[in-house]
């Protein structure tokens, strides 16, 4: 029978359990594929812990994004085929070895990317890219100062700010980490604990400040962006792995500026389109080689609690995929 990681109480990853359970019988509509690889978010890790704003019923199945084989198609289900190679969209469930889904879940896996890179695909790349186009709408040339450059979502958007023209400054904990987002075309590089980041910022750019901020830290990294902007910035709230930022509403005035809320699922259930032509933009960057999920770890679908340790304790560069047996 399959397995699926299930939370049956809500607590720290290690309250996770692994169990096995029957295929059920797969309705007229549906698609059932076979999980080669999951990609694991930060928000898996709140959601099992009750800390984030999508509080599915108990018991459920974390797990945001996945990739695979179909191997069933209902009799009126449309547009894929048993064997195709997919990507797997989802609320939480992907954390198994089999879903049933619908096939506006589905989108074919890129023929660049591997089971592992295609399951770490969408999330990462489609929030930062729904927060640099979509909301701050990042023009050629601006500045993008980037929080958490070596996390998955911080690493997508080093790769897409510099598809869209922009100077991007990273910021990160680690030499190991500033390393990898200069590979993804960092222009420069800001070791947090060797420089405050608002003076880097301010020695790069001449004084003038940063015209984009992607931040999914939050806490007091929320406060300092706003004492490093340029006049008209946009400052996008990604998440919150550092704590609840409290906004200085003097500054956002001072310098005319922006604070926009990122919620790149959300917008799509909203507004498919945006959906659309997201998948459109970033599957031609992916096959053209100017953007590719960097996975520090493969671990296997029984060492989950270990791979959210990994996101828990920032030692992850990139993104952490979990490999189905």
């Amino acid at each position: 029978m399959p397995r699926a990681v299930v939370c049956r109480e809500l607590g720290p990853p290690e309250s996770l359990r692994l169990e096995e359970f029957p295929s059920q019988p797969l309705g007229a509509e549906k698609i059932r594929v076979a999980v080669r690889a999951a990609g694991l978010n930060f928000p898996d890790v709140l959601m099992a812990a009750g800390d984030y704003q999508l509080k599915p019923e108990l018991p459920f199945t974390p797990g945001m994004e996945a990739a695979g084989d179909v191997v069933e198609v209902g009799s009126d289900a449309k547009g894929f085929h048993v064997g195709d190679k997919v990507i797997v969209k989802l609320r939480h469930g992907a954390f198994a070895e089999e879903v049933a889904v619908s096939p506006s879940q589905l989108t074919p896996l890129p023929k660049a990317f591997d089971y592992a890179e295609g399951a770490t695909f969408l999330a990462a790349h489609g929030t930062a890219y729904h927060a640099l186009v979509d909301r701050a709408q990042i023009a050629r040339g601006e500045v993008l100062l980037v929080h958490g450059a070596g996390g998955g979502v911080g690493l997508a958007a080093v790769e897409i700010g510099k598809v869209l023209g922009a100077t991007v400054i990273a910021v990160a904990s680690s030499e190991e980490k500033l390393a990898v987002a200069k590979g993804r075309g960092a222009d420069h590089l800001v070791l947090s604990s060797r420089e405050p980041f608002r003076d880097a910022v301010k020695r790069i750019t001449e004084g003038k400040g940063a015209d984009v901020v992607f931040d999914p830290v939050g806490g007091e990294t929320f406060e300092q962006s706003l004492r490093c902007i340029a006049w008209g910035a946009r400052v996008c709230v990604i998440g919150f792995t550092g704590g609840i930022g409290l906004a200085k509403t003097n500054l956002v005035l001072i310098k005319g500026a922006s604070v926009l809320g990122v919620r790149a699922g959300e917008a799509v259930r909203r507004n498919p389109a945006l959906g659309e032509e997201r998948i459109r933009t970033l599957f031609g960057w992916a096959e053209g080689g100017h953007i590719r999920p960097n996975i520090s770890h493969r671990l296997p679908l029984a060492d989950v609690a270990k791979a959210m340790r990994l996101l828990i304790d920032r030692k992850a560069i990139g993104r952490v995929a979990l490999m189905m047996r």
